[in-house]
């Protein structure tokens, strides 16, 4: 009998270990998002805190939310029953200082005291660059909301939707061939040059100027794919470029990578990546 029983015992080890690791999941770290309040850290800037308040209010709608100050934030930080979505700076090994500002959706825990990157994150998304803005993630910041509380909900699905990332977005290129996208010509590369466009662009891969490339980002335009880049203003040693393409009509993000900024990749679409975008088309 005493044999029968740790045998039994060495047979439900491992189901018992399983279930301890299915409860340590992000899955389930965030399972209550949609019952727990969200609440938005506003900044102290006018502009960006009016700009913030409108298009949640227009956006949210996973989740009850209620806008906080940063005092409030630190208040609050440590508590499991809020979640907090706010704007962060980030800075990556070797920078002299951070140059890119995300939107950030985190959860309060008891290790917030440690700082920020000690919180469990549920998604961030890049911003703006931190010191020189381009006015850009105005236009772009609800389409970023939505996209934002897709991947959330994708998270609270799956445990891998959750770790993946962003990142995973970028399969979604295998349903662009008969969408027509347009690039900012700020958001392409140095080495975007006269061949390159030539072999890539046509009457359905387009380049046009910032404002009007902005302008196609609408919820009435439908079968298009928007350029968006997110850079440090000034790139030095150890900085890192987003590049993605959104849907305007879906708000799906279709396109999302980075890359290290070097002399010889400049901040913007690569050839690399225009390659990778345009390839659907080229099997047609």
């Amino acid at each position: 009998m005493k044999k029968f029983t740790v045998l039994a015992l060495a047979l439900l080890m491992p189901l018992l270990v399983c279930a301890q690791a299915q409860i340590d999941t992000k899955k389930m770290k965030i399972s209550d998002f949609t019952q727990k309040i969200t609440k938005v850290v506003l900044t102290g800037n006018l502009f960006h805190d009016a700009t913030m308040k409108s298009e949640v209010t227009a956006k949210w709608n996973i989740s009850p939310f209620e806008f906080c100050s940063l005092k409030e934030f630190e208040e609050l930080k440590s508590d499991e029953n809020y979640y907090f979505l706010m704007t962060t700076k980030g800075q990556f090994k070797k920078e002299a200082g951070p140059g890119i500002t995300f939107l950030t959706l985190v959860k309060g825990g008891k290790d917030a005291d440690k700082g920020i990157n000690r919180m469990l994150e549920i998604v961030s998304f890049p911003y703006a660059s931190t010191d020189d803005p381009s006015g850009r993630e105005v236009v772009f910041l609800p389409f970023i909301l939505d996209i934002m509380q897709s991947y959330t909900l994708d998270a609270m699905e799956k445990d891998l939707n959750g770790y993946v990332g962003l990142a995973s977005t970028t399969l979604n290129l295998s349903k662009s061939e008969d969408m027509t996208i347009v690039f900012s010509e700020s958001d392409l590369s140095s080495g975007i040059v006269a061949d390159i466009r030539n072999q890539y662009f046509d009457d359905q891969v387009l380049v046009m100027d910032e404002n009007e490339a902005d302008k196609y980002m609408s919820p009435d335009r439908a079968n298009t794919l928007v350029s968006y880049v997110v850079a440090p203003t000034a790139p030095g040693p150890g900085s890192y470029c987003y590049k993605m393409l959104i849907d305007p009509h879906s708000a799906e993000l279709y396109y999302f990578r980075k890359h290290r900024i070097s002399k010889t990749d400049s901040p913007g679409f690569l050839v690399e990546d225009i390659k990778r975008i345009t390839s659907p088309r080229n099997k047609k």
